[in-house]
């Protein structure tokens, strides 16, 4: 499938059935082409799926999807997102290519099966998120369990990881066994 590029607004409007905003994008010197480059800063969604809205951060195509509850911001606090994206970066993911969602958002439901419906991930790490929570089986900090559909990994929340370096060795030995598999 090829993409379209396009910064021509009738011609957006005429695609396009909903009200769209962009932020965080810089405009490269126009090149007399018809089409814009830009690079985009992921920004949270709003997916209004078949039962449930969820809002989350990122790419869910990739089947790849961090679940966590930080009720005092949205996904991380600064620290914790300069560490993520430093952690997912080694293993050559990026903010782009996984999705993020906060369950601590009251939009998002507390809904195992229903997250699972609208993201249909194949690895899910659940950070600082007690797999009970989920009505999920246990499963140890830093181990995983394989499902049908998906394998979730339970580990530690950033801000456990970083009072704790033991707990931050453990994650990372796993972690890359994990996205590796």
């Amino acid at each position: 499938m090829m993409s379209l590029l396009t910064d021509n607004a009738v011609a957006l409007q005429a695609l396009m059935s909903e009200t769209i905003f962009s932020t965080g994008f810089s405009e490269k010197e126009d090149t007399g082409s018809s089409v814009s480059n830009t690079t985009t800063i992921p920004q949270p969604s709003t997916v209004t799926g078949s039962a449930e809205e969820f809002i989350y951060q990122g790419d869910k195509s990739t089947g790849v999807l961090f679940i966590l509850r930080y009720p005092e911001y949205p996904y991380f606090s600064p620290q914790a997102e300069d560490a993520f994206v430093k952690t997912i970066g080694a293993l050559q993911l990026t903010t782009h290519n996984v999705a993020v969602v906060n369950l601590a958002n009251p939009h998002n439901p507390n809904d195992f099966k229903l997250i699972m419906q609208f993201f249909q991930p194949k690895k899910i790490t659940l950070l600082g998120v007690e797999p009970a929570s989920l009505k999920l089986p246990a499963i140890a900090h830093n181990s995983y369990m394989k499902g049908k559909v998906a394998t979730v990994f339970n580990t530690f929340s950033f801000e456990e990881m970083f009072v704790d370096v033991e707990k931050k060795k453990l994650f990372w030995g796993e972690f890359k066994t994990f996205i590796g598999s």
